[in-house]
């Protein structure tokens, strides 16, 4: 449980989420789009997520 909310406390894990909540508002607000929205938060997600995937395979592949 530790170790999940460490992660959760990464820098890119605090971007990410400063990201969305940023663009979440702006979006609502309506001073972007909900196309620009889906744009940037894609491509955040993305990011997130694959880098995720990439630390997740490699540490597979050390402890091989």
């Amino acid at each position: 449980m530790k170790e999940k909310l460490r992660n959760l406390l990464t820098v890119k894990s605090v971007v990410t989420l400063i990201l969305t909540v940023t663009f979440s508002l702006l979006s609502a607000d309506g001073r972007i789009s909900g196309e620009q929205f889906m744009t940037v938060f894609a491509t955040v997600i993305a990011f997130y997520f694959g880098t995720q995937h990439e630390k997740q395979e490699n540490k597979k592949k050390e402890e091989s």
